[in-house]
């Protein structure tokens, strides 16, 4: 989990775990939870902003582990992409090469978490062999990777913001323990 350091009017600094933002207007001063949705809590008539933050990073904590991680995948195509293929796959791609007759493929782009995205390539037919059928069936097999990638995607990232949750758990708790002395 990434922090950062909150400069507080009053001129005190604060360590403040992402997915928590400070809200200072005239009116109003608190910090807003916004992760799969968005909740505020005010610094309230005693302007704690201290016990402000910590309830705000236990609701910040209660949502990260039982809520799935938001995800940046794509679910539908862009209005812009030339195909009506779904999102994370192109073509058909025809591919020539000395000496061969030319062939046709899909390109499936293959998120995961963390790391780079890759691309796989499903072989459809060659420019004598190709048929509906075969371009369905390809279009199937990479709709099925697709499917295979972001299920493990979310998996790893849910499993990934659970243990920032536990980390930040015991961040609180060491404060916690810290102030009671």
């Amino acid at each position: 989990m990434k922090f950062r350091d909150v400069s507080l009017p009053n001129g005190s600094v604060l360590t403040v775990p992402q997915g928590i933002q400070r809200i200072d207007t005239k009116s109003t001063h608190g910090w807003q939870v916004r992760y799969q949705g968005t909740k505020f809590f005010s610094d309230g008539p005693s302007a704690d902003a201290q016990a402000s933050l910590t309830v705000a990073t236990r609701e910040l904590i209660k949502r990260l582990t039982t809520l799935p991680a938001p995800l940046g995948l794509k679910r539908a195509a862009s209005p812009n992409k030339g195909s009506d293929l779904p999102p994370g796959i192109s073509g058909p791609i025809v591919r020539e090469r000395p000496g061969r007759a030319p062939s046709a493929a899909l390109s499936v782009l293959v998120p995961r978490f963390g790391r780079r995205p890759e691309n796989k390539t499903v072989y459809i037919a060659s420019q004598t062999t190709y048929s509906e059928e075969r371009y369905r069936a390809a279009l199937a097999k990479g709709l099925e990777i697709r499917a295979q990638a972001i299920a493990r995607y979310e998996r790893e990232a849910t499993r990934a913001r659970r243990q920032a949750a536990t980390e930040l758990r015991a961040l609180l708790r060491v404060a916690r323990d810290t102030s009671s002395r």
